[in-house]
Formats: C-alpha cells, structure tokens, sequence
C-alpha cells in the first residue's frame, strides 16, 4: 500500500468549504471568523489528522513552541536529565525535541554548532547543549543554555553542581578511612566538570598532607571503556592503589568490574567512589557510594531558564550552580 499524503492546509479548506486564509485564521486564533465556522474548521482538522508544518509556523508566527535539547549521546547522565526537562516542560506551552549526536563528541567542528544553525529559527525557538564538545557563543536571536558547561570562556547561561566540593567530598571520604593511596580516573578535559573533580581530588589531598601522586592520575573521560584500561593498568602495577575517585559513576562501575576481573574484591581489596548517583550506581554489585549531584533539577532549571529566555522574562540568575552530596553505599570500606 502506497504511504498516505501528508494532508494539507488545502484539503482542510475544501473539506470545510471555506478558503485557506480562514483555516489560517483558525490555526492561529486570529479575529475574524464565526464560532460557527471556527467550529467547523477545527471538526475538519481533528477529523484529517492535519498537524501544521513547524516550518510554516515558524515563519508565520517567528515562533515554534518547541524547545530542542541537544545531547553527545543518550546515556544514563542525560536519560535523568531529560526527566526533569520534560517535567519543567509541563504547563508552558512548548514541546520537547531531543536531538543526539550519538556519541560522536571528538568531531573536532563541533555537532551542537551544526545542529543549532539546522535548527534555530525554523525548528525551534531554543536550546540546551548537554556537556558541549566546543565553546559556543550561541546564535543571534535563539537562547541557548548549557548544562555542565565547557571549559571556554562562552558567555552562554549555564546550570551545573558544586564539582569542586564533590571532588572534595568524594577524596576527603577516602582519606577518612585511611587510604593515602587514591587514584583519580578523571572526566572528559574539555568539561569544567572534570576540572574542579579534579582540583577538589588535589585540594582534600593537600589538606590531608598526602602528596598528589601524579602516576595515580588517570584518564577516565566519562567513559566505560576508557575507564576500564585506566583502572586495568593501575592495579596491574607493583604499587597499586589501594582507593579510587572516578568522576562519575559509568567510571566507577567500570572499576569495579575491572578489578573483579582482575580478581580484586571491592571494597576489601580496593575502595571506589563515583560521581552523579545515577540509577545505575545503585544496582551494580557493591552499590556505589558516590557524590550525589542534582541531574533531574539540573535538567528541570536548565529548562526553566531557557524559557524565560525566550519569553524575554528576566531571569534570576544565569550561571546556576546546584549542591552536591556523598552518599556512602557499599564500595568503600577503612584501610585494614
């Protein structure tokens, strides 16, 4: 069977017997048109199934009640917060578009630059980047918002967690326990993020009086695998780590599934803490202690923002910072 023609502002016209312009009246509730033909046009469209074209509307109207969230990748940090996106989404009027590069952050001219220029304008009437891949400065005339922003120097609003003090929580919770040797398997270097997880890591490290031992600093980058190899060749050495930061938690899970691989017990063997508390943290086998940092309101915020933005409403605050906790499960335990 031959695909269905989309159905047209026309075919809504000749099925109500009136003309084009009234219908376009309809749609955008203009003066001008009597209840009962109001009442007839709108039985039409509901009964043609006829959605307006976001393009058309946009270009009549300058606006497409659509918000577009851009994300690297569909992964447990965005799947929460897109959560409280669509949460803070309820009740304003706009809808919600979720755009992914699928994974591919390295391309060094940056998807969400290319994405935007797709979409702004026609498609949509704004944006949250999630964990940009490049410095953006954002586009005339569509606020853009970022979430875990870059490391640059962008003048885009922004939405994150306290990630220094999590880094500090995170290490100061080792040394607590009585590791002095504590490794960091670090976060993508672009991030802010993964900067202050690190200087929180080094400063509760200075504190404490334990040196920072350069050979435990090891690349993470947010990222299973990357993790996995990191956390391989550090307990594969004679002087191995006897604690682990990871700056979030797919990395921490990634440890521990290494080490047991390696035939290390966590936390007997080896203690292990995590950053975000995804839902993930929980499940794996010892559940995670990890800093809790706030995604679902990071999201909901991030959102909140942008529409006021957009509404050209006077925000509160553009750069929001959100705080974060440790939450102490089953895969840290004291030096022995």
């Amino acid at each position: 069977m031959p695909p269905r023609s989309r159905i047209t502002i026309r075919d809504v016209a000749a099925h109500a017997n009136v003309s084009v312009a009234t219908v376009s009246k309809v749609l955008n509730q203009r003066y001008g048109v009597s209840a009962e033909t109001f009442a007839r046009v709108t039985a039409v469209i509901k009964e043609l199934g006829y959605e307006a074209s976001l393009v058309a509307q946009s270009l009549r109207n300058h606006r497409t009640n659509v918000i577009g969230i851009l994300v690297a990748d569909i992964e447990p940090f965005s799947t929460e917060l897109l959560k409280g996106a669509a949460d803070a989404i309820r009740g304003t009027g706009f809808e919600l578009v979720v755009y992914s590069a699928g994974g591919r952050v390295g391309d060094p001219q940056g998807w969400e630059q290319r994405y935007l220029t797709r979409l702004s304008g026609t498609l949509v009437d704004g944006a949250v980047l999630v964990t940009p891949a490049v410095d953006l400065e954002g586009l005339p005339g569509t606020p853009v918002v970022a979430v875990d922003p870059h490391t640059g120097r962008s003048p885009l609003p922004t939405v994150d967690s306290d990630n220094l003090r999590g880094g500090q929580l995170a290490t100061e919770h080792l040394l607590e326990l009585g590791h002095r040797r504590i490794a960091l398997l670090t976060g993508r270097e672009d991030l802010k993020s993964a900067q202050q997880r690190e200087t929180g890591y080094r400063r509760a490290l200075v504190a404490a009086g334990v040196p920072v031992d350069g050979s435990l600093i090891r690349r993470g980058d947010y990222d299973y695998d990357v993790a996995a190899r990191s956390t391989r060749d550090l307990l594969s050495g004679p002087n191995r780590p006897t604690a682990m930061f990871a700056a979030n938690d797919i990395s921490a899970i990634a440890a521990i599934e290494t080490a047991a691989e390696l035939g290390l017990r966590v936390p007997e063997d080896l203690s292990v803490v995590g950053f975000d508390n995804i839902p993930e943290s929980v499940m794996c086998t010892p559940a995670l202690t990890t800093v809790q940092q706030p995604i679902r309101e990071m999201g909901h915020r991030a959102v909140t923002l942008l529409v006021r933005l957009i509404n050209r409403e006077e925000p509160d605050e553009t750069h929001i910072t959100l705080g974060t906790d440790l939450v102490i499960r089953h895969s840290t335990r004291r030096l022995s």
